[in-house]
């Protein structure tokens, strides 16, 4: 859909609001709202319930990121993951093997607690170009 905000979108703000007002304003029930703008009961109701608790303000998108990771690693065993991998040189795969830990979270470990910066890029002197 193109009028989608991102891409599993449904429907975009402007079209939310009229879904809420129409069950919110004008009564309609919540499984003919949804019909008519091609969505689930639930997405229907959702939107109705925000907009009744937030107005027009509530159509947004909302991010999806979580609130809190409760089973995050802690960042001692992180440091000390990223330390033993700079130590011995050892690629995402090797600082894995014969641990408890998976290949994939060691390497964003080590990139997140690593990243340089890129050295600057040579700038060429123009007038040193053997032009003819």
């Amino acid at each position: 859909m193109s009028h989608a905000t991102h891409a599993n979108a449904a429907l975009t703000p402007r079209a939310r609001l009229r879904l809420a007002r129409l069950v919110v304003d004008e009564d309609w029930s919540i499984p003919r709202a949804a019909e008519r703008y091609d969505v689930s009961w639930r997405t229907a109701k959702k939107w109705a319930d925000r907009y009744r608790c937030e107005g027009p303000a509530g159509m947004v998108d909302r991010s999806s990121r979580p609130h809190r990771q409760p089973n995050r690693t802690p960042t001692p065993v992180v440091h000390k993951i990223v330390h033993l991998r700079w130590k011995q040189r050892l690629g995402r795969s090797r600082s894995a093997t014969g641990s408890a830990w998976r290949p994939r979270p060691c390497t964003r470990w080590a990139t997140s607690l690593t990243t340089v910066p890129e050295p600057a890029r040579p700038t060429r002197n123009p007038s040193a170009t053997n032009c003819a």
